[in-house]
């Protein structure tokens, strides 16, 4: 049978790009049977034509001219990472026709309005499934499968750098810097750490999949974001002899204030997961994301999160499914933000909290603690003491005697109750530290 052609041109040629350069040469008449046109790999635009690739590719595919690969392309893989020339190279292919392909959360997150709205007036397509999850389907099920229910909440470990971090401090009792440089030495973990270990790349993401979910612009400023720098070895220990598995969650959520208000709110910080919680066995370097539906339940998306080979495989679907429209003919599928709910901050979440405090061994503290929480209005759930190995390691004797150690959850409450209240435990004299405060999610 013979096709039509779509000319594919690729920008970038690293790991990813590498290996859907790859897939695209070796798959084409499989690519083809499936999409109904022939894909042609016209060109892949890199900063430096000679340098080393981790896959052998014709030489002659190389170029430094992205403005001329994109201006003869029906469909642009971008997988050149950052914020400039990618936002300049997205806008000059969906001007001149072309369709889209990217994998830059980074981009989507800072400027993902202004690329959907230029690729709308057009009618052309941006798909970016492999921005949120690596390999993980996420973004076509939120858009396409669950589009006729109504998403609830969605909790993510969207970031394998820090999973593979605090599963080896949950399975090992491994420290924070030993298991990120074990995390380094395999590869998780890049040169310079922070967007990982400082919630920034989950943060992204969270944005990309509030606004998709909740068809609302959610801008990455919105986003509460604290990453895993402050995780200590005892809270792993306390938390798991409570039941519970710390993971670092992006969390994007439908929710209604105390005055009625209807809202969205996303967020990322490290939280306490009760062990029999699905997400609690995401292990390693995977990825999860868990969404809960008005219909539809709760639904669970586990595998890679990153990698050359499997975030390539999310990259040909995206391929597949323009290339396929191209075909077909008719305009891209729209970006949805016709509900533009307003963005709570996190002090008008509700949410719970497991708060660790070193007082005063003496008469009447309980009570004095629990007026503390009173005052706030925040409810307690559990109230017990406790004296974790951890803990006994870093008091002397005289101190053992003097002080105790208590962990309180509470029940439900906003984060500006919750926040005030913890502030206030702070400035107490009953209270000798604020040992640990960590939010409970997925009960």
């Amino acid at each position: 049978m013979e096709y039509r052609n779509l000319r594919v041109a690729l920008l970038g040629g690293g790991s990813v790009g590498a290996q859907v350069a790859r897939l695209l040469l070796e798959q084409g008449p499989e690519l083809a049977n499936r999409v109904g046109a022939t894909l042609e790999l016209v060109g892949i635009a890199v900063r430096d034509v000679n340098a080393e690739r981790t896959v052998d590719l014709p030489r002659e595919l190389f170029t430094t001219n992205a403005e001329e690969l994109i201006l003869g392309a029906d469909i642009v893989i971008e997988l050149m990472g950052g914020i400039e020339p990618a936002r300049s190279y997205i806008l000059l292919a969906v001007s001149s026709g072309a369709d889209v392909v990217t994998a830059n959360k980074a981009l989507l997150a800072l400027h993902g309005p202004e690329l959907f709205a230029a690729a709308n007036q057009v009618g052309a397509q941006i798909n970016y499934e492999a921005a949120v999850a690596g390999a993980i389907p996420i973004v076509r099920p939120l858009r396409e499968s669950l589009a006729g229910d109504q998403v609830k909440r969605i909790l993510g470990i969207v970031n394998g750098t820090t999973n593979f971090i605090l599963d080896r401090m949950d399975t090992e009792g491994s420290s924070l810097k030993d298991a990120l440089a074990e995390a380094t030495a395999l590869g998780y973990a890049e040169a310079d750490p922070t967007a990982d270990i400082g919630g920034f790349d989950a943060a992204q993401k969270a944005a990309i999949l509030a606004s998709l979910a909740f068809h609302t612009t959610v801008p990455l400023a919105s986003v509460y974001r604290e990453g895993i720098t402050q995780v200590t070895p005892a809270q792993i220990e306390s938390a798991r002899k409570a039941g519970y598995v710390v993971k670092l969650l992006a969390i994007c959520e439908r929710v209604t204030d105390e005055n009625g208000v209807d809202g969205v709110s996303a967020r990322v910080y490290p939280a306490m997961v009760p062990r029999s919680h699905p997400l609690a066995s995401v292990h390693g370097a995977n990825n999860a994301v868990f969404v809960e539906a008005e219909s539809a339940g709760s639904l669970m998306f586990y595998g890679a999160g990153a990698g050359g080979v499997e975030t390539a495989s999310a990259v040909l679907g995206d391929v597949v499914s323009i290339a396929r429209r191209h075909v077909a003919g008719g305009p891209g599928v729209a970006a949805s933000s016709y509900a533009e709910l307003p963005v709570f901050d996190i002090g008008r979440v509700t949410t719970r909290y497991a708060v660790t405090l070193e007082v005063t061994d003496e008469p009447g503290v309980l009570a004095t603690i629990a007026s503390v929480f009173s005052k706030r209005k925040v409810s307690l759930a559990l109230v017990e003491q406790s004296m974790t190995p951890a803990v006994m390691a870093t008091k002397s004797r005289a101190a053992r005697s003097a002080t105790a150690t208590l962990v309180i959850g509470t029940h439900d409450a906003t984060e500006a109750a919750l926040a005030a209240t913890v502030q206030d435990l702070a400035t107490n004299s009953v209270v000798s530290e604020v040992a640990s405060v960590l939010r409970v999610e997925g009960v």
